[in-house]
């Protein structure tokens, strides 16, 4: 029986689909434009973060591909997907099936996902089809099925709500996954009993709602678990408990491993063995790592040995980093897995997929996880990889290595809805995607509900969804009768069939129920839990108690790099509030940049040698270098750095991240150490800080660090350089191409020039450069550039870079309504006393309510 969740039916006058960010998998409605969330879904009740609340701000055709092109040239489809297919035809016939490799993302939709993984499994013959989600969600998989058999999600969101201890290991909930954050406050506000304890060796936006923060030292989970099963189950003659009594036997080595107070860690022992119903919800700090699959199963076994698992507030919970990372696997498009939880491994379940497919070519062993593809790219073992919806030249490890790789490829094929994204530019051949808005499909979330996505913008240009792309392709190289598909519902029903075959329940992941939608039922199809088998009952929670689930040993082992004297700090990678993944699509709002607009580096003030906050540093590591702006941070832990990996060449060439992340992974999981890299810092010795603002955006590269980001009216270009000021000025000037006349002041002798250009009374740029980075505020010269005609007053200011109104720049504080810390701080000092007056006030913090700490903040440093 499948779980449907209630609902209504779908509203004629509007359309009913799925945000494409992270994996709560929030329902969104599109009514007359305008996008809000769906009140009826199960995993948001309406509610959206600030990046969904944004989206109809991304949806431009700014840096879209929008036609096939080869070599930089535009042409048809006819002749690039011809030259697909016989570029691998010819790469196999020469070099075998293995010279050939697929890199494929949970921003696919799961039709998509599955019809890229049976034309490489099935057809192409190769195991070598990896996704994204290895950076993600790899060690989770990896951990599921050492403990499960099968890569299985126990519990679901309600647990959240449910449970009095939830414990949040190695995930900034309050801003990666809003949403569920202001589930698990709300459950907390309605039983002031429920705890909160929050595992993270940063003092993160999520520790501010938390009874106890332990920040442990990077790479400890292990330990830390160990020693909790230690606390709860001493007597036990298991191997896995017997192993983990050995390494962290109580409180005091536990806390000495961990680098924590005994203190602390008691209270968090105590707490869990006290509360009968915890949820331990864990993600990427946990996963992203070389001991990334035993952290899982650290965790995993505490839940299973005490049978807090599977049941209404208990269980270990993954929360997956893409909208679609959950359908990913599913399919099978992870290197070392078959589609529908089958695997090489079992004896038959290959068989079963050959027969499913029709396809006597099936792949006869797992292929290459990301990592390793990248590197048999570079070595050309592999010589033909076709990318899609991902851009590994900025998200991999050792990314300049990376480059390098595709730079040397003999084909590398591209398919991608956008033409500005890094990885785009080593295409020979570029196929131009369906983005989010036009696909037509399902995606499933963390708690396992499947839900539709359904189209509401025509598809723009030549652009075509990627199922359909993929199938033309393999109807070229002969295999049109097994991808003859007459839309997504074919692919979603052959799916289902798949998950039911040779399945008498022994695989938990059954959707065979839903092979029997006819084409309206699909596209009617409300949010739907698996498992959901044909003709048997099926449960929400799985291993009630832990039953079916079995412990796994967990060694305690160091991470694979540690702090050295030239490189003494230890980096920790991550993502901010309004960002997500490379920017493509967040890249394009002006609120989403308001919160932080600029790559960044958090240290703390010991680590930072005198640097002052602000100032520009080159951070390097083995393996690479960036330039990053200094956040001094004391809450920091001592001898850690943390840097967000959002920002590409598209937005901040030098503020790249991956160049310096080193490229080794967990042995069983294959997923990178995104999280443990050692590094120095050294001040970034600039001749001159400077900023254009221009209605046009400029190129990213105008000078040796740079950002751009939209901001109001106006381009805003923040640059810093080590040439001689005056002539970068002149080239700066130059730089900006739109018509007018400039109005110039300089000053060589204070290193201080401005300019601005005026065409027909309105102003279109102004570039200011000075000796250091204390420039005159922007807002105020952003608001200019909105007046059809700016006074002589005016330009009087700006030249001297002072507003006439006495104007400073505004903190943005929340992103959903884009509020300020001027409005909010307005507020507080006319009576409001709580966030939730503010939120009254104001609106500020009252959408998803990433921003309430910040408020928070704001009160007690106004009332003060």
């Amino acid at each position: 029986m499948c779980l449907w969740h209630a609902k209504g039916g779908i509203n004629a006058m509007s359309t009913e689909t799925t945000c494409p960010y992270c994996g709560v998998g929030c329902g969104i409605r599109i009514t007359g434009g305008v996008v809000s969330g769906d009140p009826s879904h199960p995993a948001n009740f309406g509610r959206l973060c600030s990046k969904g609340s944004a989206l109809g701000e991304t949806l431009s055709m700014d840096g879209r591909l929008l036609a096939p092109e080869i070599g930089g040239v535009v042409t048809d489809w006819d002749t690039a997907l011809d030259l697909v297919a016989k570029r691998f035809a010819d790469t196999i016939a020469v070099h075998g099936p293995d010279s050939v490799a697929l890199y494929v993302s949970g921003q696919l939709l799961t039709e998509d996902y599955y019809a890229v993984n049976k034309f490489a499994k099935g057809f192409l013959g190769t195991g070598n089809i990896d996704s994204n989600s290895r950076l993600c969600m790899a060690s989770a998989v990896a951990g599921h099925k050492r403990a499960f058999d099968e890569d299985i999600v126990p519990g679901i969101y309600e647990d959240l709500e449910l449970a009095d201890l939830v414990v949040l290991v190695g995930s900034n909930t309050a801003w990666c996954h809003p949403v569920i954050y202001q589930r698990i406050l709300a459950a907390r506000e309605a039983r002031p009993g429920m705890r909160i304890v929050v595992v993270d060796p940063r003092r993160t936006a999520t520790c501010e709602g938390a009874d106890l923060h332990l920040p442990l030292a990077l790479g400890t989970d292990v330990a830390l678990f160990s020693g909790l099963l230690a606390r709860l189950a001493p007597q036990s003659d298991d191997v896995a408990i017997t192993t983990a009594l050995a390494q962290t036997p109580d409180v005091a080595t536990t806390a000495l491993a961990c680098g924590l107070r005994e203190a602390d860690v008691e209270t968090f022992f105590a707490w869990f063995a006290a509360t009968p119903k915890v949820v331990t919800l864990f993600s990427q700090g946990v996963n992203q790592s070389t001991v990334g699959a035993d952290k899982v199963n650290a965790i995993i076994n505490v839940h299973v040995v005490t049978g807090r698992i599977g049941l209404p507030g208990a269980g270990p919970f993954s929360i997956t980093g893409q909208p679609n990372a959950m359908g990913g696997r599913e399919v099978g498009a992870l290197s070392n897995m078959l589609a529908a939880h089958l695997d090489w491994d079992r004896p038959g379940d290959a068989n079963i997929v050959r027969s499913h497919w029709q396809a006597p070519n099936l792949a006869k062993a797992p292929g290459k996880k990301a990592v390793d593809l990248f590197k048999a790219i570079g070595d050309a073992r592999i010589r033909a990889v076709w990318i899609m919806a991902t851009n590994p030249a900025v998200s991999m490890p050792e990314s300049e290595a990376v480059r390098a790789a595709l730079l040397g490829c003999e084909t590398v094929v591209i398919s991608e809805c956008m033409r500005a994204a890094d990885s785009v530019d080593y295409a020979h051949i570029r196929l131009p995607a369906l983005g989010w808005g036009e696909k037509n499909g399902t995606v499933t979330n963390s708690e396992r509900v499947i839900s539709r996505q359904r189209p509401f913008l025509p598809a723009p240009g030549l652009a075509r969804q990627d199922w359909d792309i993929i199938a033309d392709v393999a109807a070229r190289m002969g295999w049109g009768a097994q991808f003859a598909w007459r839309g997504p519902a074919d692919i979603f029903r052959e799916h289902a069939t798949l998950s039911g075959l040779g399945n008498d329940g022994r695989r938990i992941f059954d959707i065979s129920a839903l092979a029997a939608l006819d084409d309206d039922g699909y596209d009617m199809m409300v949010p739907t839990r698996w498992p959901c088998p044909a003709g048997r009952e099926s449960t929400a929670r799985l291993f009630t108690g832990g039953l079916g689930a079995r412990l796994v040993a967990t060694p305690i082992r160091a991470p694979a790099h540690v702090a050295s004297r030239d490189y003494p700090l230890l980096l920790n990678t991550g993502r901010i509030r309004d960002q997500w993944h490379t920017m493509t699509r967040t890249g394009k709002s002006t609120r989403l940049h308001a919160h932080l607009s600029e790559p960044f580096l958090e240290i703390h003030p010991a680590d930072a040698d005198g640097m002052a906050d602000q100032t520009l540093v080159r951070v390097d590591s083995r393996y690479g270098h960036a330039v990053l702006r200094v956040r001094i941070d004391p809450s920091q832990r001592r001898g850690n750095v943390f840097a967000p990996m959002h920002w590409t060449d598209q937005f901040s060439p030098a503020g790249r991240v991956n160049p310096l992340v080193n490229g080794d992974v967990d042995p069983v999981s294959g997923q990178p150490e995104l999280k443990h890299t050692p590094v120095r810092i050294a001040p970034f010795d600039a001749r001159w800080h400077g900023f254009i603002l221009s209605a046009e955006r400029l190129s990213p590269k105008l000078a040796e660090w740079s950002t751009v980001f939209p901001s109001g009216e106006a381009w805003r270009h923040e640059l810093a350089g080590q040439n001689d000021p005056a002539l970068e000025f002149a080239r700066l000037r130059d730089a900006c191409t739109v018509p007018g006349a400039w109005l110039v002041l300089r000053d060589p002798a204070h290193a201080l020039f401005r300019a601005a250009l005026i065409d027909d009374g309105k102003l279109r740029a102004c570039v200011f450069l000075g000796r250091t980075s204390a420039l005159p505020p922007r807002d105020w010269l952003i608001s200019l550039f909105a007046r059809d005609r700016i006074t002589m007053a005016e330009r009087r200011a700006l030249l001297a870079g002072r507003p006439a109104e006495g104007l400073v720049p505004e903190q943005a504080v929340c992103a959903c309504f884009a509020i300020g810390a001027r409005e909010i701080g307005a507020a507080i000092r006319s009576g409001c006393e709580t966030v939730e007056e503010v939120g009254v006030s104001t609106k500020a913090g009252t959408n998803c309510g990433s921003c309430r700490p910040e408020i928070r903040a704001l009160l007690a440093k106004v009332t003060a």
